[in-house]
This record gives structure tokens, C-alpha cells and sequence, in this order.
């Protein structure tokens, strides 16, 4: 396999990363064991172009690398926050043209790639255009992996079974899947009803690059072993927990992933209920972000500080947040700090048989025996409880 994607540098605060390997980099290491001889094509910063090489040999990949002179660097505070890019517009470079028989090409921030192949699998990301022939590459084969708001901007369209419907006509492509974060990914072919494909149930959730690692184990079983779409896209699945849950490259032979049952979205409306402080700007700040990640994934959420306030007699309050409470089929506990509210309607939401979620980064453990023993799941990191409680919400 060749794989044409940008190295860059990656630091997440927590949980801590620091590593150089952007999309290309990435799937490559991902699918060195899978496909023995796999080639990396990339741009890299000078004073880390060396490093790129020798960790792609410990991979047994090759490399070409052409050297920049941007150090471009993606920075998180959690796994499901907004990435920023440093510098803002990186100079643009020469296209890197490459020709073969199986090609995954990733769009890149500083340069494009113009591929000849006979199979091609094109990953646009979220910074370049989602037409894969416009910069004159040619697949006698196309497969194009995106998710949903790279499709809906890209396209126009609102429905993306329309979207989906156009983009494989306008790009004559021959599998166009699309991903949907925790509820999985949507395969279209043309003339062939859609098949949803789930995710897999995993105890942790590192995001970062997990959709680097799902292109390339489907350009894999898809382009190399001929495996037809929906296959290729459950054994990528399959693969994402394996990465999300041990962070472990490269991926192994299927036969030896670690992965959960699969995941099925109820159909019924579900709500979670933000179960936390927010009587300082740190406190309010962490209630805020699991707002915004829980419904960017999808969730309903009832949260006491936007939905009742603190306008009222605690009476008041109290009976409005547990009738909120109540209505809820989960419960996201921010149990930080031991606030005697949030330990309350933990409490309260087990005696009603509600699930609970509890983010516990700084607890000790002698302190979670309760929570533990009344079956709350307590996770030690933010991202992983916010997938874990959306998950709950679907027994």
C-alpha cells in the first residue's frame, strides 16, 4: 500500500500526547503489519524530517519525505475538543505526484497529491476539497471515506443520503463511506441500498487519529484483499476500538484485536443528565465542554445550569433539577472535587435504577467504594465517560 498524508506534530493535555505523526504517518504504522512494504509519502518539517524516517523504519515502512521548513502543529486540550492548527496558513508546496496499484491519499494542509492508481481510497479531512479528481488524480477504482459535515459542506446538501448519492456520481466513485462518530459509519455503493455498520464498544476512547486509522484498515481490506465494502468497513470498526481503547500501533490481524460487542443506537428519544458544580469558572468550564461534546455527538441532554438555573428558592431548584433528573436515561457525574450536590443525585439516580457515568480523574480510590459498588461505571478520563454515557443511554 502507498499512503500520501502530512506528518505533523500532535500535543493533547490530557490525557498526555506528544508525538509527530499526522494521517499519513499514522496509517501507514497502522497498516505496516497488515500490508508488508507499505510506502509513506509525505511533507515534513527539516528539523523532524529524520525522525519521521526512522520511526516509519521501526514500522519496516518506507519513506519519502520532502522537507518544509513549517513546524505545523495540532494542539488539543482534550481528545474532543477543537483542534488548533499552528501556523494558521502554512505556505503551500509543490504537489507530491504519485503513481500505483493501491494509493490512500489524504488531503493535507500544506500541498496537494496527484495520484494515478488503479485503486484509490481519498480521505479529504476536514481542510481540503472532497473531490478527489479535480487536481487531475485518476482510480480506475475510488473509494472516498469522509464524515458527515465534510459531506454536508462539501456537497451542499442537507441529507446526506442526497449528498452521498451526488458525490458518488460527480466523482464516479465506486464506495463512498461516511463516518458518524460514536453511532458508526454509513456505507453507500452505487445501485446497492446503504448499510449501516456500528461501532464497537470500547472501555477507553482516544480519539485522536482514530479516523486516520479507519481509512487505512479499510483501504486495506477493501483495496488490497478485494473484500467488499461493508466488510472492509466493519473490520475498520473493529479496528478503531482496538486503537481507541490500548492507543497500540500497528493494528494487528483481526483475529487478535481487542474489541467490544457492537453498538446499536436506541430509536427511542434519550436524554442524559449533567450532574456536576459550576460554582467557579473551572467548574463552569468543564460543565460547558461536556455540554458541547454530548450534543456535537448527538445526545439530548438536560443540564440543571441551562435548563433550570439558579434564579429560584432551593426548594425550587431542587425539585426542578430532580424532576430533570428523572426524565433522564443516564446520568454524566463530574464527581472533581467531591461536590455534595453532584454525590447526591448520584446517589438519587441509583435508587431510581438510572445509569451513571462518573468522570473521576483526582478521586481516591478508597472514596469510590459507593459509587463502585452501586454499579456507577467511573472513568478516569473526559472523553472516554462521555462516550461511555451515550453508550449507556442505548441498553
Amino acid at each position: 500500500m502507498i499512503v500520501i498524508g502530512g506528518s505533523y506534530r500532535e500535543e493533547c493535555a490530557t490525557p498526555a500526547w506528544d508525538r509527530i505523526f499526522g494521517s499519513g504517518g499514522r496509517a501507514a504504522a497502522a497498516i505496516s503489519q497488515l500490508s508488508p512494504g507499505t510506502e509513506l509519502h509525505t511533507y515534513a518539517f527539516t528539523g523532524w524530517a529524520d525522525d519521521v524516517r526512522e520511526s516509519m523504519a521501526a514500522f519496516q515502512v518506507s519513506s519519502h519525505v520532502r522537507e518544509i521548513n513549517e513546524e505545523i502543529t495540532f494542539t488539543y486540550f482534550h481528545p474532543l475538543s477543537q483542534s488548533n492548527m499552528f501556523p494558521l496558513h502554512p505556505a503551500q508546496c509543490a504537489p507530491i505526484e504519485v503513481t500505483g496499484d493501491n494509493v490512500i491519499r489524504f488531503g493535507m494542509v500544506e500541498g496537494e497529491s496527484i495520484v494515478n492508481a488503479k485503486t484509490a481510497i481519498f480521505d479529504p479531512q476536514t481542510h481540503t476539497s472532497i473531490s478527489f479528481r479535480n487536481n487531475g488524480s485518476n482510480a480506475s477504482r475510488l473509494g472516498i471515506v469522509l464524515n458527515e459535515i465534510e459531506l454536508i459542506n462539501g456537497t451542499g446538501q442537507v441529507e446526506v443520503e442526497i449528498a452521498a448519492s451526488s458525490l458518488i456520481q460527480s466523482e464516479n466513485a465506486d464506495a463512498l463511506v461516511v463516518k458518524q462518530g460514536v453511532s458508526g459509519a454509513t456505507v453507500f455503493e452505487r445501485g446497492v441500498r446503504a448499510v449501516s455498520i456500528p461501532a464497537y464498544r470500547s472501555d477507553r476512547v482516544f480519539k485522536i487519529g482514530s479516523g486516520d486509522v479507519f481509512t487505512a484498515v479499510f483501504a486495506h481490506y477493501w483495496g488490497e484483499c478485494n473484500l467488499s465494502a461493508v466488510e472492509a468497513v466493519n473490520l475498520a470498526s473493529k479496528s478503531v476500538c482496538h486503537y481507541v481503547n490500548t492507543r497500540n500501533l500497528p493494528i494487528p490481524p483481526i483475529s487478535e484485536i481487542i474489541c467490544g460487542l457492537p453498538l446499536k443506537k436506541s430509536t427511542e428519544p434519550r436524554r442524559i443528565y449533567i450532574a456536576a458544580p459550576f460554582f467557579d469558572i473551572g467548574q463552569r468550564w468543564v460543565v460547558e465542554e461536556a455540554l458541547r461534546c454530548l450534543v456535537a455527538c448527538g445526545a439530548n441532554v438536560f443540564s440543571p445550569l441551562h435548563d433550570i438555573g439558579t434564579n429560584f428558592e432551593p426548594k425550587e431548584i431542587s425539585s426542578k433539577d430532580i424532576e430533570g433528573l428523572l426524565s433522564c436515561s443516564a446520568v454524566f457525574a463530574i464527581l472533581n472535587g467531591g461536590d455534595p450536590g453532584t454525590i447526591f443525585e448520584i446517589g438519587y439516580a441509583r435508587s431510581h435504577n438510572i445509569p451513571v457515568v462518573v468522570l473521576a480523574e483526582n478521586i481516591n480510590p478508597t472514596d469510590a467504594t459507593m459509587f463502585d459498588g452501586s454499579g456507577c461505571e467511573i472513568v478516569g478520563d473526559f472523553a472516554s465517560a462521555i462516550y461511555r454515557v451515550i453508550w449507556a443511554t442505548w441498553r
